[in-house]
């Protein structure tokens, strides 16, 4: 019997979505939140740094062993389970399938989250308003990323050729928060590989189970 995996962290986290679709598309029983040991885990508590020493997440958890940093996670489940593969076989494209998990997991998660979207979903701005400056001065750093993408999408249907990889579930997420937004028409509209390319993922199964409406937890 398949040892289920825990993944800790809210489902809302982008990087909780990417592990989580790697579950899901490779079939991998796997529990979902911010518990671990059947304990609650209050975010940036002690027992949140006894697992990550950077308070951050997503945590795996199988059997004794943990993980951190998404990458790294995305990869095990790949190599530990049964399932269909999520890293090419031949060296070349296995290599630019991490450097795409290096690039989306820094800059464009940079560009796009924590710079951009976050803005929206937890404004600073006086009286919990959005702070237009702060969104205009990230949106170059936004379309240059997005520009990235539409010409990394020339090669094949996904992010590595014609297969989805652990590169497109690190991708899938935030682009998916990115596309919902009620002002992101015009982010897109010179990418029109890209706007396909998130219709592609969001139609597969996995995807449907993992890109859901977020519950932030707000009243």
């Amino acid at each position: 019997m398949i040892q289920p995996v825990h993944i800790v962290g809210p489902q809302f986290s982008n990087f909780v979505r990417s592990v989580q679709l790697c579950c899901e598309e490779k079939s991998i029983p796997y529990t979902l939140g911010t518990e671990a040991g059947g304990r609650p885990l209050a975010i940036h508590s002690p027992e949140h740094y006894a697992l990550h020493p950077f308070g951050k997440v997503p945590i795996l958890l199988h059997g004794e062993r943990r993980l951190i940093e998404t990458p790294s996670i995305c990869r095990y489940l790949d190599a530990a389970f049964d399932g269909p593969a999520l890293q090419p076989a031949e060296t070349w494209a296995r290599a630019q399938t991490d450097q795409w998990t290096g690039i989306l997991a820094g800059y464009v998660d940079q560009a796009l989250v924590r710079r951009y979207l976050l803005e929206f979903v937890f404004p600073k701005g006086e009286g919990g308003t959005v702070r237009e400056d702060a969104v205009a001065d990230a949106r170059p750093g936004v379309i240059k990323v997005l520009t990235l993408l539409e010409e990394q999408l020339a090669e094949g249907e996904y992010l590595v050729g014609g297969d989805f990889t652990i590169a497109d579930a690190i991708a899938a997420p935030m682009l998916d928060y990115l596309a919902g937004l009620s002002r992101a028409e015009d982010l897109f509209a010179e990418t029109p590989r890209l706007v396909a390319y998130i219709e592609r993922v969001r139609g597969r199964p996995a995807a449907s189970r993992v890109l859901v409406a977020p519950g932030l937890g707000r009243d």
